[in-house]
């Protein structure tokens, strides 16, 4: 009998990330499988993770100056995909957050997409992208609105190409159904908790690990913090937002930015800390999955997937309003209940996100939409 044979389209390949985690599990899913990107730019040490395997590029691979600016290529994208052929594999996964569902598949063929999150800053984030790339007026802003709305237009198009939507929150599986008027299965991203340990110990200070870019609202923490000079807070990461939260932060001897940490004192920082606050609104939420797993409790915006990940009362709590007065009125209420939320209670809950059980959810998965596909597939082989 002939083996299934599997196909893996990736958005692009340039940092390691939590898509790029996905990535990893599925290629452990399926060892076998080809992987297609658009773009492949991974140093080798990340590439190693994928076993340093052949990576199918597309055309926008070898245009001038794609290396630094792939992203400018983005009205190309969805043409680029589009050109793969993928006649030889009978399931096709795509690991999407941009295009990477647009891929052409034919009938006798099975297309399982993992949504990270719909093209956000082309459907419902789109005037705050624009907003804060400076774009919301001007002949530029002009041709990014008309670039977004031939994107949306391909968007809902090539959703209808897909079988199945797995979705990496309960969030992303309702923007989903609002974007595409598709359903989706939940599947939480994998976590790799095998770098994390509860420590006994606390130390008197909150933490916040992120990139420091304009969604994740460090900037509200760190405000936050700056009125409560009483409590101290670790700002680690770095990013497009660094110059803001130190202009945040300055004349605060009680807020420490601590850039960019080895993995070492990065796990050290997290089990200590007696909180890990993040006024961000996620798709998933990796960071704080970490945080959980370092047995300490999560003080996060309400909305998005730390709704999937924290546990209320129990291993953390979630704030209404994108404001400093719900970050500190969090704070505060976190200290009266401090003792309710056990490093064990958080350490377990992390529990539900480990790589492993990805791979069995997944596999699962797809498993059951295979069996599901293949008699229709046999019928139009007759």
């Amino acid at each position: 009998m002939k083996s299934i044979q599997v196909a893996i389209i990736h958005e692009w390949l340039e940092n390691w990330a939590g898509s790029e985690l996905v990535i990893e599990q599925l290629i452990k899913c399926y060892p076998d499988a080809k992987i297609f990107s658009v773009v492949d730019f991974l140093s080798p040490k990340d590439r190693a993770r994928l076993g340093n395997r052949e990576i199918q590029t597309s055309f926008i691979q070898k245009l001038p100056f794609a290396r630094r600016f792939f992203r400018h290529y983005l009205g190309l994208m969805p043409l680029a995909v589009e050109q793969w052929d993928l006649s030889g594999f009978d399931i096709v996964i795509s690991s999407h957050h941009a295009v990477a569902k647009g891929i052409i598949t034919g009938p006798d063929q099975l297309h399982v997409s993992y949504v990270h999150s719909p093209m956000r800053y082309a459907w419902d984030f789109q005037n705050t992208y624009l907003r804060q790339s400076g774009l919301s007026r001007g002949l530029r802003g002009l041709y990014i609105r008309w670039l977004f709305h031939r994107l949306r237009n391909w968007d809902v198009r090539a959703a209808a190409g897909v079988d199945a939507f797995v979705a990496n929150s309960g969030y992303i599986a309702r923007r989903i159904r609002k974007t595409w008027r598709r359903e989706a299965h939940v599947i939480p991203p994998p976590v790799n908790l095998n770098r994390f340990s509860v420590n006994g110990t606390k130390e008197d200070y909150y933490v916040v690990v992120s990139r420091l870019v304009p969604y994740k609202r460090i900037d509200l923490v760190v405000e936050a913090f700056h009125r409560m000079p009483d409590r101290k807070l670790i700002v680690i990461g770095g990013g497009t937002d660094a110059d803001l939260v130190r202009q945040k932060a300055a004349g605060a001897s009680n807020i420490s930015l601590k850039g960019h940490v080895p993995d070492g004192e990065l796990q050290m920082m997290l089990s200590q800390a007696r909180a890990f606050v993040y006024a961000g609104e996620e798709d998933f939420g990796i960071s704080l999955v970490e945080a959980q797993a370092a047995g300490t409790p999560v003080i996060a915006y309400g909305r998005g997937g730390a709704c999937d990940i924290v546990q209320p009362g129990k291993t953390g709590l979630l704030f209404d309003t994108q404001s400093v007065e719900s970050i500190i009125g969090a704070v505060n209420t976190f200290e009266e209940h401090e003792k309710d939320m056990t490093p064990e209670l958080c350490h377990q809950n992390a529990l539900r996100f480990s790589e492993e059980l990805f791979r069995s959810r997944f596999m699962t998965f797809v498993d059951q939409q295979w069996k599901t596909f293949m008699p229709s597939r046999a019928v139009n082989k007759v």
